[in-house]
């Protein structure tokens, strides 16, 4: 399979199901950020860390793979003429973001309760924790914008919402394993 096909030459590109649409389509901008996100969570997971929090970004990693799959597949390409799948992919389920829950829960218990916004920073790895979160973010707002356009996957949008408020504790718990200073945000009096 080669790398470069030249089919994208002119600003288009193939859909799941083989759409064409402009490059900048919301549907490539969601799934595109979606990619972008997953990089970020590489390099989080690329750096020195408890080997648990580095196997549940691995597990995350591949859930985004699916959620870029399911968002690069227009609803009127998921299913063929005979009923069937068009396309064997996992889907999002619940599990997914229990699982998501389960580990924000277990890292709150050891962190003290939120009492303001904290600013992102800190250390360098709390700091890719930050710049996941707010990709993740823009890949939501990104996902329900083409919602409204035309019917998406409703747990990929809850999936990506639990998804940052995970990367938010998961810096908070990494601010925390490192002796990392967390500054509150405590808005000055004007």
């Amino acid at each position: 399979m080669k790398v470069y096909t030249k089919t994208g030459d002119k600003g288009t590109t193939a859909l799941f199901g083989g759409t064409r649409v402009p490059k900048d389509h919301i549907r490539i901008e969601s799934y595109g950020t979606v990619d972008e996100l997953n990089s970020h969570i590489g390099l989080i997971r690329d750096q020195e860390m408890n080997t648990h929090y580095k196997e549940i970004l691995i597990q995350i990693q591949d859930r985004l793979f699916t959620v870029g799959a399911i968002l690069a597949t227009p609803p009127e390409k998921e299913i063929l003429k005979n009923g069937k799948p068009r396309l064997n992919i996992p889907k999002i389920i619940e599990g997914d973001i229990e699982l998501l829950e389960n580990e924000i829960d277990e890292m709150e218990k050891s962190l003290p309760p939120m009492t303001h916004f904290v600013l992102p920073g800190g250390h360098t790895t709390v700091s890719y924790c930050h710049i996941a979160r707010c990709v993740c973010r823009r890949a939501e707002r990104l996902s329900v914008h083409l919602n409204d356009i035309e019917p998406t996957d409703e747990l990929v949008i809850k999936y990506l919402n639990r998804l940052s408020d995970y990367l938010f504790v998961l810096a908070r718990k990494l601010s925390h394993d490192l002796n990392a200073e967390e500054i509150k945000w405590i808005p000055q009096k004007g």
